[in-house]
């Protein structure tokens, strides 16, 4: 049986779940030096740490996704709580690299879920304004969770050393379980012929087909591909060419963060007076000037703190303008398979942010990589969404009377 969450319920358990992935990822890159000395190991090596996490953080959500229409969301979300939990303690006791690299595999693998689940109990339950303001409430805990995130490790491993850092992953796994066993209601009913290899490959080829969620999703995928992508490049502009110190550039990145967070409050505001849908071109003419801005001042100037930050600050200000309606918009068509309509939106945003990176290794130069991969980032959310528009006029993507309503109330 399916039953409703309250939109603030819904609001901060998705959020809860949406933070656990780059609070995961954030949390312990204070404690990179600390682990190369540990392990008498190399920076390459602890660097994997993060790119295992990344990689199953991404692969694993096509299958988190799919085997919530399957089996249901809680018992998904349990599930993969369980394996961030095992693999939280396995980093937190590893003996040596082999097994610190697989428990940050896991990890990844396990905090998946939070992705996958947390948009699909939106599209399961709300469409529209609700959504949407339910989706910026979530963009808000993206932007506040990596931000504490490394000033939280840094304190952990002064005062308990980097043990502790893990230990605090194994108590937010604790947490989540706790808080989708007593709070969380399932929003789904599960359908275990989904789970067959035929229907899954069905399910794939519906939304690949479909104009409406392939332009959404690419839409997301260059606003928050270039998030991810640019994580990769700006702590070489900015240490090695700029010449910050580690500490000045954890300090530095709040810039980036601060705007994104002013970005969904006003966002929030404005959804008092407009639509979200009509808030989506200002997000991306932020978008597209910092991206020209970012072309010219990369190739044409000696990189400086400000020259590099502010066009990313704007950027990720017109990042939170963005999410909210596109991701609602992508999923909306999609209320049967919700959860593997999340599954693929994160995936291929999750992959746009490793080409990302996997090109800028490929041009070498940071800061040309900077000036030269972000902006056609830019450039592809801006197409992109032309392209939804014109698919939408062609196929409308709900009725005009149903766009505000929740889905529970429009069915009774």
């Amino acid at each position: 049986m399916t039953l409703r969450m309250s939109e603030r319920r819904t609001s901060i358990i998705g959020a809860f779940l949406v933070a656990l992935g780059p609070i995961s990822m954030a949390l312990y890159t204070p404690a990179m030096p600390e682990l190369v000395r540990a392990f008498a190991s190399s920076e390459a090596a602890i660097k994997m740490t993060l790119s295992l996490y990344f990689g199953g953080f991404a692969f694993a959500q096509l299958v988190s996704g799919t085997l919530s229409d399957v089996i249901g969301r809680r018992r998904t979300t349990l599930i993969f709580m369980a394996i961030y939990l095992a693999g939280s303690l396995m980093a937190a006791f590893a003996p040596s690299i082999p097994v610190l690299l697989a428990g940050r595999l896991v990890q990844g693998i396990g905090a998946s879920v939070g992705m996958t689940v947390a948009r699909a109990i939106v599209r399961d339950q709300f469409t529209g304004t609700t959504a949407a303001r339910i989706m910026n409430m979530i963009g808000m805990m993206l932007a506040l969770g990596p931000a504490v995130s490394p000033t939280l490790g840094s304190i952990a491993l002064g005062l308990f050393g980097w043990q502790s850092i893990f230990l605090l992953m194994v108590g937010f796994a604790l947490m989540a379980c706790f808080i989708v066993q007593l709070f969380m209601a399932e929003t789904t009913t599960p359908d275990r012929s989904k789970g067959h290899f035929r229907p899954i490959l069905a399910a794939y080829g519906e939304l690949m087909r479909d104009g409406r969620f392939v332009s959404s999703t690419l839409v997301i995928a260059g606003a928050v591909g270039a998030l991810y992508a640019w994580a990769t490049m700006l702590p070489f502009v900015l240490i090695s060419q700029v010449g910050l110190t580690p500490t000045e550039f954890g300090i530095g990145m709040l810039m980036q963060s601060g705007l994104f967070f002013s970005g969904t409050v006003t966002m929030r505001l404005m959804m008092r007076r407009f639509t979200p849908q009509a808030l989506v071109p200002a997000g991306l003419f932020f978008i597209g000037a910092a991206s020209l801005a970012l072309a010219f001042t990369m190739h044409a100037l000696e990189p400086t703190f400000l020259s590099v930050m502010t066009p990313i600050g704007i950027y990720a200000f017109g990042i939170a303008f963005v999410m909210p309606y596109m991701m609602t918009a992508a999923m909306a068509p999609f209320p049967h398979i919700a959860g593997t309509a999340s599954a693929m939106m994160g995936f291929i945003q999750m992959s746009a942010g490793l080409l990302g990176g996997a090109l800028a290794a490929l041009v070498g130069v940071p800061a040309m990589a900077l000036g030269t991969i972000i902006p056609s980032f830019g450039l592809l959310s801006l197409a992109s969404y032309f392209w939804y528009r014109r698919t939408v006029r062609l196929r409308p993507l709900v009725a005009p009377a149903a766009a505000e309503t929740p889905l529970s109330e429009a069915a009774e």
